[in-house]
């Protein structure tokens, strides 16, 4: 079954974590004794109405003031997929939290109170779905219920938004407007009969429609090696394999390939997927590779296709959101986690901090916490990569602190 990955993106009592709590409810993913506990909270809270929030609101701090704090993941199935929920906070101090949610998801929701229409959080979450390249983007329009479900406030807050759209750099992302009221269930799984004036998909129509083409960026074939399988056991005593995750493209049996660093070239003899054997593999795929001649291949290095090889460098040019307390300054050193590959790496500079309200950017020295610069690397040694915007899963790193072993930062090759 496909799985769609799903983050959400508002500002404070926009109502993301009541949303996902109507969708939950609505496609009877809850369980009894959670509806229970969501029945009793709302009756002792004095609302005439269920308080879905109580469904992904896990921290005690986050159910008591009403807001999210940290990145909840909820998992529900329809008949047709299965969709992970990450449900991010909409604070700006919490900016770093959004980006971890959004980097591994396909499709974003960005949440709008129908009463206060595109404000400053709504510009910092686009812009961080556009730096993030999530192709496929739902606009909604939340709590028509409080606007006597006007559709002349609907359309004033979609042109605002097709204005803010005009901004970004990425055309190739799809933006879809959609009218609801998450805690009446109105077009959320159910069509609303208070919009009759909406006639477009509910909620969950629309990711039930959605095609991988539409959610899934095309790249060249990068294979990161896991690690290398030698049973050697009487049945497969010279089985030599190489597992790992196909990204950006499909990879199949006679392919001509190079492994990275070494660029030793080989041919796919064999894809392994568990206890069967296949042709093709297809991005996304885990897999184990056979290759035609015995060659030194290790966790870490990288196969691809020997025409389609990556840049090769020691210096980076990058965006990076920084995660950590501690500011980032120019001649620090941190390691690189770029795929399997770890290196030791050293900040160069830091050119600029980009505004988040598509305002542009201003020179700068440091990265604060939350913020967001364009940051030079040098490396110890060599990295194999893309550019972010054309292979995200090779254009993509963390930065580790090697002190405390915390994830300090996020980046993106330029």
């Amino acid at each position: 079954m496909e799985v769609l990955k799903i983050a959400t993106a508002g500002s404070v009592d926009d109502g993301k974590s009541t949303l996902i709590g109507r969708l939950l409810y609505d496609t009877k993913s809850l369980t009894t004794d959670k509806i229970e506990a969501i029945e009793k909270s709302s009756k002792q809270k004095g609302y005439d109405y269920l308080d879905f929030s109580l469904a992904t609101d896990g921290l005690v701090a986050e159910r008591e003031q009403g807001i999210t704090i940290d990145v909840a993941h909820i998992y529900f199935s329809t008949a047709k997929k299965s969709y992970i929920i990450a449900d991010t906070p909409g604070h700006v101090e919490y900016t770093r939290n959004m980006v971890t949610g959004a980097s591994t998801s396909q499709v974003s929701i960005i949440l709008i109170d129908a009463r206060k229409g595109v404000i400053e959080q709504t510009y910092r979450h686009f812009f961080i779905n556009n730096l993030l390249r999530v192709k496929e983007v739902i606009v909604a329009v939340n709590k028509m219920d409080l606007v006597d479900y006007s559709e002349e406030v609907y359309n004033k807050i979609k042109a605002d938004f097709q204005a803010l759209n005009a901004k970004s750099t990425f055309k190739e992302q799809t933006v879809s407007y959609i009218p609801l009221s998450a805690i009446n269930g109105g077009n959320v799984v159910n069509k609303s009969e208070n919009m009759p004036w909406y006639d477009g998909q509910t909620v969950l129509e629309h990711l039930e429609n959605l095609e991988p083409k539409d959610v899934y960026e095309k790249g060249q074939a990068r294979f990161p090696v896991q690690t290398v399988i030698r049973p050697k056991t009487e049945e497969y005593h010279d089985f030599r394999g190489y597992a790992g995750k196909l990204y950006g493209d499909n990879i199949k049996v006679g392919d001509a390939v190079t492994v990275l660093p070494s660029l030793t070239e080989s041919t796919v003899t064999n894809i392994h997927f568990f206890d069967k054997q296949f042709d093709e593999a297809t991005a996304g795929s885990s897999i184990t590779l056979e290759l035609e001649n015995d060659i030194n291949v290790t966790r870490g290095d990288m196969i691809v296709k020997s025409n389609e090889l990556p840049k090769i460098e020691k210096d980076i040019t990058t965006t990076v959101c920084w995660m950590d307390s501690k500011k980032l300054v120019p001649g620090t050193k941190y390691f690189i986690q770029h795929n399997t590959n770890r290196v030791l790496a050293k900040i160069e500079s830091i050119k600029n901090v980009i505004a988040t309200d598509y305002s542009g950017s201003t020179p700068a020295t440091q990265l604060a916490i939350n913020e967001i610069g364009e940051v030079n690397i040098k490396l110890s040694k060599a990295i194999y990569f893309d550019a972010y915007n054309d292979n995200k899963s090779n254009g993509a790193f963390i930065l580790i602190d090697a002190a405390t072993n915390t994830t300090a930062g996020v980046g993106f090759i330029n």
